[in-house]
């Protein structure tokens, strides 16, 4: 099946007592046994399965071309259990730009547990110099988060294959209705469903598909269900709902963006602008063979410095100001000023959450934001 009729069936269960089209909420906790004390539904505690959270797991899995999914209360929940999953001592190369809650949870859970360098993970010589015997997860982000770069898997798959070093790929900005990390080689795919999948600022969420169901993927599992930082089934309902719509929601933020970044890079005060989409990308050529589009997300720099980038989103009455990202309304935010004391992101970078309003309306409020 293509992936718009993925996106609508697969996490739907018409239900047979009622022949409800849409399958219902089940909220309770626990389940019914047996006169022999079994299981004839399957399903036992909701920490450990339910119906909705089934049906969720199952187009995360079908929409990626994976194995399995599993679901989380957040994208950070889903990448700490693949940190978790890990032996004391393993050494995980991480790049240099990445979403910064995820980098902060590394650098401030697992200090003492994990060894770990954030590299400029592009630079495959660079990439093979910090290789080392324990080194046993590469973990990518592609598109990048706040910089837009773009991480050419097949290659780093390569080179991990040659060390049987695994690799997991956060596919957020992406997501599968632009690139599936999974089938060009990745052995995890981690997404924040929060944002895309969700696609409207509402829910919280987080997933890991795996290619292959691997004794490493049980012990992510046991992490989920011990650890049981799962999402509920309400959330686990409205993201089934919600993806439903994904492609056609992808592809109107794809387009809308398009046309953003066009006009952002010709005006006088904007110094760059980062986006897969725009043939100045300097990986515009890898882009083109591993994406099928180029998402919603783009970055801007603006001329004159920190105080006039913040002027600028100030300005704005349509984009508002605020984290997160992928919803349907348009979001700007002034990174640097978020993510820490040691960020690398540039003072004057604006990252820009490209809504589904009407272009010609996002264009005119930016046009007089920047004046």
């Amino acid at each position: 099946m293509k992936i718009e009729t993925i996106a609508i069936h697969a996490g739907n269960v018409p239900d047979e007592v009622t022949g409800a089209v849409i399958q219902p909420i089940v909220m309770s906790t626990t389940f019914e046994r047996n006169a022999e004390g079994g299981y004839n539904s399957g399903y036992i505690y909701s920490r450990s399965s339910n119906p909705n959270r089934t049906s969720l797991e199952n187009v995360l899995t079908r929409l990626e071309g994976g194995a399995d999914a599993a679901a989380f209360s957040s994208g950070n929940a889903a990448g700490m259990a693949v940190f978790q999953s890990l032996k004391p001592g393993t050494h995980v190369i991480l790049p240099d730009d990445m979403y910064h809650g995820l980098r902060n949870q590394v650098k401030n859970l697992f200090a003492d547990i994990l060894e770990f360098d954030f590299i400029e993970i592009n630079d495959l010589d660079v990439l093979k110099q910090h290789i080392k015997p324990n080194t046993g997860l590469i973990w990518i982000e592609t598109p990048s988060n706040p910089l837009l770069k773009i991480t050419d898997i097949k290659k780093v798959i390569s080179i991990a294959k040659q060390h049987n070093i695994k690799v997991v790929c956060d596919n957020t900005f992406a997501t599968p209705v632009f690139q599936q990390p999974l089938l060009l080689g990745a052995d995890l795919v981690m997404h924040s469903s929060t944002k895309y999948f969700g696609g409207h600022s509402d829910l919280m969420g987080g997933v890991l598909i795996t290619a292959e169901k691997t004794d490493w993927w049980a012990k992510i599992r046991q992490v989920q269900e011990m650890g049981g930082a799962i999402p509920s089934p309400m959330d686990c309902y409205y993201l089934v709902r919600s993806i439903k719509t994904l492609p056609y929601r992808m592809d109107g933020h794809a387009k809308n963006a398009q046309l953003l970044a066009e006009y952002l890079e010709k005006h006088p005060k904007v110094e760059r602008v980062l986006y897969p989409g725009l043939p100045s990308h300097p990986q515009y050529d890898i882009i083109k063979q591993q994406m099928n589009g180029f998402g919603g997300m783009l970055s801007i720099l603006i001329k004159g410095g920190e105080e006039e980038s913040k002027r600028v989103i100030n300005s704005l009455t349509l984009f508002t100001q605020a984290t997160s990202l992928g919803g349907v309304e348009s979001l700007i935010e002034h990174r640097a000023s978020i993510e820490g004391p040691d960020t690398k992101t540039p003072r004057t970078l604006l990252r820009v959450s490209v809504g589904l309003e009407h272009i010609d309306d996002l264009i005119a409020d930016m046009e007089k934001a920047l004046g």
